[in-house]
């Protein structure tokens, strides 16, 4: 196993125990995260996204395989299940994650998965009916950072 395959192993390990701080030390000072969600621009933003999921976390089950990382990029096959809090919905979510790296640690780092899928699981019939539209995309995305701002360290 290379050093870029021992930070995601070490990233996705922290995150099975819901353990945001060692989480957060595999990221670079200048990293950004994308997905779906989120479209976070630095390392304290990135702290609060998985401060907040962490310590939200109910019900929590997380796996990782295919691991694959060379000097500059990697990638990674996910699988989340969780109790969603603002609905106490169970979400299934299989999610591809695609790395860069610096320094020995993440500089670049982008989830893919459905945006439907996730908000039919997540907020049942409105996500059925809505979850395929920019309009639901953009609010969930918008409450998750103000909700993701109130866990976010100061600069």
């Amino acid at each position: 196993m290379n050093k870029n395959e021992e930070v995601i192993h070490r990233l996705y390990s922290a995150l099975q125990t819901v353990d945001h701080e060692g989480m957060i030390r595999c990221y670079h000072p200048e990293a950004t995260f994308k997905d779906p969600v989120f479209d976070l621009s630095s390392k304290n933003e990135i702290a609060g996204m998985w401060t907040m999921l962490c310590k939200r976390a109910k019900e929590f089950e997380f796996h990782f395989d295919q691991v694959w990382a060379d000097e500059e990029t990697g990638k990674a096959r996910l699988k989340a299940e969780y109790l969603f809090p603002q609905t106490n919905r169970m979400v299934h979510n299989n999610i591809n994650a695609r790395f860069k790296f610096k320094d020995g640690l993440i500089i670049e780092h982008k989830d893919s998965f459905s945006f439907w899928r996730w908000s039919r699981q997540a907020l049942g019939f409105p996500g059925f009916l809505l979850g395929w539209t920019s309009f639901l995309q953009k609010k969930v995305q918008r409450q998750a950072y103000k909700n993701m701002k109130t866990f976010t360290p100061s600069d």
